[in-house]
């Protein structure tokens, strides 16, 4: 569907050219998911092409972007071509059909392939070259007969032995291709009867280097140029035709029936099983393909012609992160320590701090080792702690966090952990974390039927002398050590009475049969966080005049959700002043005449993803601000266990409006998105320093 709204448009007042505005559910105002998804990840690929980013920090944005992709078909596109296959016309936000969708896919997908496949070929691997590090071809080798002779060694002895040719012919059908899986499909010629033939080899790439090293340090070629250069080996006898790379991705998102399952953790594992079983959704291959051999995958792959993508260069680089981890301090971002907040240095009684008042820490920047594990740490260990109980979404191997709750376990403390068993591509992890918690006596429980539990908490009850004092840490990000040296996150540490009672009640109702619908201080979804947002948005309006003007900011991950859109157009229109910061998908269109003229939307793509939420309404000079898990997507409003909680103490909230700001001065790691979705890289004006809110933020770290 061409886009309905021209920049003539933008400029005007659509009363003066006899229009009016359109309704605010109307399909064109709203931005498809899917495109918006991909413009987002063309962000990433951006910063893979920026000059100003250190070597292999650019490698690292460009296997991130084939990362974010794999996801992408394997779970949206999926979904989008199962609806299709159903005949279910469902349609989006934007009017249109799974057809349409898919269509409009393909067409704004190729061309980010084509710039990501020329952008590494003329704008990474030459400036890497020049710095020793190099992705050969056997081509560059076969001058060389000591590096031949290195990958005939290496071949016979580390590859040959785990390679199984598998022939396609009438007593031999198409072989199962799994999904990411890379192959090689091979033409021989069979020199007794002159018929050309078919065989498929997979590449082991989950077992063995993607790309194989050679003698000379940091020279690579890939494994399956080796595999290709040895043909004669697998095939003895037969005359090699041809040999062309491809690679397959399926529907791998994990449906539950969950009503008719008695035990949720055999369902998911059962689930796991049948994920790599999926249906094609998408075909990578090379430009030298034949016709014939192409034609042949797509049938028996039984996949739409507009599901196979045309690579010139590599397929899967995901391998790159095999170069990212080269040991080249000079060609990657400036490493960083993450700071012990002040007052938590030299801690002796985390209890003790936490009573002094509320504490605001921010990862990574502030130290999650010394802050959210300490905390939980100390708990384990201390003999006037109770009780702990704590939700897990994503948690990381060898988690110091999961260590502390079974050794608490084993001090005889009560120790209860929801472990989210839907957390997708996390699930298996999260399985062996489940049973190895239940076998160190910790209470596990599993979630909630039709619900994923996505909020990140902690209570902790302890006695003191003849009182039961209750902690808690409400944070943003998993309780992963890994991720929180990555992401950006912001948790609050309070003993205030109203939020220890409010927790104590949702995990009553995360473990037990509390249905409490009304809480003290947390924002709660499924329950009633929507409407709660709602009313604070319907606030700014009301309070909105010249001499206090409306106003909200609001950073988060995701804004697809249709009511809290037209909600925000409805405030646009009444005057308040409206900024969105939105990493990823936005589907609200800002800057439309009489709709949405005071709303503008930012995305920050750095080094570090942009992973906490933070709400800020202006309350009529009386600013409230908010923090907590919760995209404003109808996902995180309906479908899953959500807090958000009132950051009330001026001086957080101050750090919290400080940090916005920030982010809202940001001129170099940020976008813009225009009135037709797509996005513009925002600059220092003439005279303006270049401002970047990650960098500023880093600094005390390095």
């Amino acid at each position: 569907m061409e886009d309905q709204f021209t920049e003539t448009m933008a400029d005007a007042d659509l009363t003066e050219i006899g229009l009016t505005p359109p309704a605010l559910d109307d399909p064109m105002l709203s931005i498809s998911r899917e495109l918006s998804w991909l413009e987002f990840n063309g962000r990433v690929l951006a910063e893979a092409l920026d000059e100003r980013n250190p070597l292999l920090e650019r490698l690292k944005f460009m296997a991130i972007f084939s990362s974010n992709l794999d996801e992408y078909f394997m779970v949206r596109v999926s979904s989008i071509m199962q609806q299709l296959e159903l005949g279910v016309q469902k349609r989006s936000s934007d009017g249109l059909g799974p057809k349409e969708q898919l269509s409009a896919i393909s067409h704004r997908l190729r061309p980010l392939l084509t710039t990501q496949s020329q952008g590494l070929r003329l704008n990474l691997l030459p400036p890497l070259a020049k710095e020793g590090i190099r992705i050969c071809s056997f081509t560059d080798i076969q001058g060389s007969l000591k590096h031949q002779e290195h990958i005939r060694h290496y071949f016979e002895g580390q590859v040959f032995p785990v390679l199984t040719p598998l022939a396609v012919d009438p007593s031999h059908p198409f072989p199962y291709i799994s999904n990411l899986s890379l192959s090689l499909a091979v033409q021989v010629i069979d020199p007794d009867s002159g018929k050309e033939l078919f065989a498929r080899i997979k590449v082991p790439s989950q077992v063995l280097p993607r790309l194989v090293p050679l003698e000379i340090p940091n020279h690579f070629i890939p494994l399956e140029e080796v595999i290709a250069a040895h043909l004669d080996q697998l095939f003895p006898g037969m005359e090699i035709l041809g040999c062309y790379p491809f690679r397959l991705t399926r529907n791998s998102d994990l449906e539950l029936a969950e009503e008719e399952a008695e035990d949720l953790l055999l369902t998911i594992e059962e689930g796991l099983r049948k994920r790599r079983l999926g249906d094609a959704v998408r075909l990578e291959l090379t430009p030298a393909m034949p016709d014939h051999i192409r034609e042949r995958l797509i049938e028996e792959l039984e996949i739409g012609l507009q599901d196979v993508y045309e690579i010139d260069g590599l397929l899967d680089l995901t391998c790159l992160w095999q170069l990212v981890s080269i040991d080249r301090p000079d060609l990657k971002a400036q490493p960083f320590t993450p700071r012990v907040p002040l007052a938590f240095q030299d801690c002796e009684d985390i209890f003790a701090l936490i009573r002094s008042g509320d504490r605001l820490v921010h990862h990574p920047y502030d130290s999650f080792e010394a802050t959210v594990e300490a905390f939980v740490s100390a708990a384990a260990d201390d003999p006037n702690v109770l009780t702990i109980k704590q939700t897990l979404y994503r948690t990381s191997g060898g988690s110091p966090i999961v260590h502390a709750l079974i050794r608490a376990a084993e001090n005889g403390k009560q120790v209860a952990v929801l472990v989210e068993l839907k957390a997708r591509f996390d699930e298996r992890n999260n399985i062996n974390w489940a049973r190895i918690l239940e076998r160190a006596g910790v209470h596990v429980v599993y979630g909630l039927a039709g619900l994923k539990t996505h909020t990140k908490t902690t209570l902790v009850v302890r006695r003191e002398g003849d009182s039961l004092i209750r902690y808690v840490h409400i944070g943003t990000g998993n309780y992963n050590s890994k991720t929180a040296k990555l992401y950006t996150d912001l948790g609050l540490f309070s003993c205030r009475e109203e939020l220890g009672a409010d927790l104590t009640d949702l995990f009553n109702y995360l473990t037990g049969y509390s249905r409490q619908t009304r809480y003290r201080k947390l924002l709660l979804a499924p329950t009633f966080m929507r409407d709660q947002f709602l009313a604070r948005i319907e606030r700014e309006i009301r309070q909105h005049s010249p001499a206090r003007p409306g106003r909200i900011i609001a950073k988060m991950n995701s804004l697809v959700d249709p009511s809290l859109i037209k909600a925000l157009y409805t405030a646009s229109q009444a005057g308040v002043r409206i900024d969105l910061i939105i990493r990823g998908i936005c589907c609200l269109r800002p800057g439309y005449p009489q709709v949405s003229e005071t709303i503008r939307v930012f995305s920050v793509i750095g080094r570090l993803l942009e992973h906490s939420r933070v709400y800020y309404f202006g309350n009529g000079g009386n600013p409230e601000v908010l923090i907590g898990s919760a995209d404003w997507m109808t996902r995180n409003l309906e479908r899953r266990v959500e807090v958000v909680v009132p950051v009330e103490q001026p001086h957080l909230r101050q750090q919290l409006i400080n940090y916005l700001d920030l982010l809202l001065l940001d001129n170099r790691q940020s976008w813009e998105m225009q009135n037709n979705g797509a996005y513009a890289r925002r600059q220092p004006k003439p005279g303006e320093p270049e401002v970047s809110a990650q960098e500023i933020l880093l600094e005390g770290c390095m």
